[in-house]
């Protein structure tokens, strides 16, 4: 019996979001990070608003390295358009995140004022997150 023949769907187009990250997920720059346990694509905006939560809470000691960049770029057509006449302008730009992606890390504070500034990090990301702490770590 003869199989109906698939066709390409428009999700194909966005690119696969299966599989763990290949890359980027150890710690290679400071002693706290905080690591992704979903797929998502995070925005330009979601990262900014992530590192000023971070930023402020350190009190602008110690280092914030972010370890994703967005460079994506997702677009959309405006709104009651036809169908046809191209592709819409580019509505925002996103990082593609996979699970085990290293996102921010953070080095120089007190392990208290790190985990701290990595949580109220973390809120502003629409992933599900890890506090990861450098293997050989020792508190001053």
């Amino acid at each position: 019996m003869l199989q109906p023949k698939k066709t390409k769907h428009r999700k194909q187009f966005k690119g696969k979001m299966k599989g763990n990250a290949q890359r980027g997920a150890q710690l290679a720059f400071g002693s706290f990070g905080i690591k992704s346990l979903d797929s998502k694509w995070v925005t330009s905006r979601q990262i900014e608003a992530a590192r000023i939560a971070a930023t402020r809470y350190m009190k602008r000691e110690g280092q914030l390295w972010i370890r994703i960049f967005p460079d994506k770029p997702v677009t959309k057509k405006p709104l009651e358009v036809r169908m046809g006449k191209g592709k819409g302008s580019v509505e925002y730009w996103a990082a593609v995140v996979r699970p085990g992606r290293i996102m921010f890390e953070l080095d120089g504070v007190a392990p208290e004022i790190a985990t701290e500034a990595l949580r109220l990090a973390a809120q502003k990301l629409p992933v599900r997150t890890k506090l990861m702490v450098r293997r050989d770590f020792v508190a001053q």
